[in-house]
C-alpha cells in the first residue's frame, strides 16, 4: 500500500452495483447470535433471501440484497435494536477483513507506523476497495489534518449508517490506534452524501 495525497482521491474502477458478501453473511450471524436463529430466518425470509442463511454467498453480491435486508431490519425491529445488530455485523465484517484480506506484513506496518501515516495507508486500502462496501456509490477520502470517508449515493444507507460506522471504527481501532472514533455527520437519506469523520485518539 502507498499513502494517498492530502487532497480527495477517487476509487479505482470496479464493478457497479455489487458489494462484498460479508454485508449479508455477518448480518445473518449477528442477528442469529443476538436475537436467535428464528428471528434471523424470519427476517431473511421476509425479503426472499432465506436460503442465504444456510448457503452463504462466496462472491460479490448484488447490493440490492443487503440493502433490502438492512431496510427490513429497521422495519421489523426497534431502532435501537436494529442499530445494535447492524453495528455488530459491521464489527464482524471488519474482523473478517483483517483476518482474511490484509496481509500480516501490511498489518504490522499499519500498527507500527506513526498514527497519521498509518491512517493514510489504511485510507488508501479502503479507497482501493471501496466498491466492496459502497457498491454503485462513489467514495472519496480526506487524509490531511481532517480524516474522512464520504460515500455519495450510498446504496446501503440506513438511519445512522451503523454498519459502515462500525466497519470503519473497527478497522482503525485494530490497525491504527485503539480508541479511534467514527462519527456519521451527514447521510444520503437526508440529501447526503454519507460522511464519516474519523478521530484518532489524542486529536
Amino acid at each position: 500500500m502507498a499513502a494517498v495525497p492530502a487532497a480527495d482521491a477517487g476509487p479505482a474502477p470496479a464493478p457497479a452495483g455489487v458489494v462484498g458478501p460479508n454485508a449479508v453473511i455477518q448480518l445473518g450471524a449477528a442477528l442469529g447470535d443476538m436475537l436467535g436463529p428464528g428471528r434471523a430466518e424470519a427476517l431473511f425470509a421476509a425479503e426472499g433471501f432465506g436460503a442465504l442463511l444456510h448457503d452463504p454467498p462466496g462472491a460479490m453480491i448484488d447490493q440490492a440484497i443487503p440493502a433490502a435486508l438492512m431496510a427490513r431490519l429497521w422495519r421489523d425491529l426497534p431502532a435501537a435494536t436494529a442499530r445494535a445488530v447492524a453495528a455488530e455485523a459491521g464489527r464482524r465484517t471488519a474482523d473478517y477483513v483483517i483476518a482474511n484480506r490484509i496481509p500480516a506484513a501490511a498489518q504490522w506496518l499499519l500498527r507500527h507506523a506513526p498514527r497519521q501515516l498509518g491512517a493514510r495507508l489504511l485510507m488508501t486500502a479502503i479507497l482501493k476497495n471501496a466498491w466492496t462496501f459502497c457498491g454503485s456509490g462513489r467514495c472519496t477520502v480526506e487524509t490531511g489534518r481532517r480524516l474522512a470517508i464520504t460515500v455519495a449515493d450510498n446504496p446501503l444507507a440506513v438511519p445512522g449508517c451503523a454498519w459502515h460506522v462500525a466497519v470503519f471504527e473497527r478497522l482503525f481501532a485494530r490497525l491504527v490506534a485503539e480508541g479511534t472514533a467514527v462519527r456519521h455527520t451527514s447521510c444520503c437519506r437526508d440529501g447526503g452524501p454519507c460522511r464519516f469523520e474519523i478521530a484518532l485518539p489524542g486529536r
